[in-house]
């Protein structure tokens, strides 16, 4: 039995259903947040998922965040552990064709992706989304947006060398990116001409598991 724990609004959450739906493993999800819930965010005085502040939750993951799988015996956290984990165990050849070099290079574009893009996205998020309008800062969220065109620039620099983020092929290094780049044009942004970027970014859009689990604006706009 396969479980995960967490949203289908979370980013986090949304990469490894992503990768779930790439390798096509069957799973149960059961709806955890301290943060979210039906009604949308806590910030906007809805009542969260709960289970996250749970002792037998936390056993597993004594972080109290989303998303958190179970596998078997095996419990993991952290998203892009998790991506990682998937791709070695049931999808060495579609994730990262079966190469530790391909390997290594997607995991650098998954660590950069929670290192550089992820602070400033969450920003715009809480500024366009989750805070109650009269709580939202238009400084903050130009700030973001400048910042982000920098690791904007960097995705489309590398695309104009190869066609997919760690090489020639699809990896699991392009899903939490492909995520991030599609918030990022669902926010409606001012956004430069990024010819590189939007070639790969109309490309992935097309794939069922995209489709499934990241394409809907709802999944991302609610707040």
């Amino acid at each position: 039995m396969f479980t995960i724990w967490g949203r289908p609004t979370s980013a986090r959450t949304q990469k490894v259903l992503w990768a779930l739906a790439e390798t096509g493993i069957e799973f149960e999800m059961v709806l955890a947040s301290g943060t979210m819930g039906p009604d949308g965010s806590v910030e906007n005085g809805g009542e969260p998922y709960g289970i996250v502040d749970t002792p037998a939750y936390r056993a597993m993951n004594p972080n109290g965040t989303v998303p958190t799988i179970k596998d078997g015996d095996f419990t993991l956290w952290e998203s892009n552990s998790i991506i990682q984990y998937l791709a070695m165990k049931y999808a060495p050849d579609l994730l990262y064709g079966g190469d530790l070099e391909t390997f290594a290079s997607a995991s650098r574009w998954m660590d950069w992706e929670g290192n550089v893009f992820l602070p400033h996205q969450h920003t715009l998020v809480m500024n366009l989304v989750r805070l109650p309008p009269e709580a939202r800062n238009p400084d903050e969220v130009e700030k973001a947006r400048r910042a982000l065109l920098t690791p904007l620039r960097i995705i489309d620099d590398q695309l104009s060398r190869t066609s997919f983020i760690a090489g020639e092929n699809f990896t699991m290094g392009d899903i939490p990116i492909g995520m991030r780049v599609h918030r990022w044009f669902l926010f409606d942004l001012e956004t430069p001409d990024l010819p590189h970027l939007r070639r790969w970014y109309e490309g992935f859009r097309l794939r069922p598991a995209f489709q499934r689990h990241i394409a809907d604006p709802a999944l991302h706009l609610s707040g």
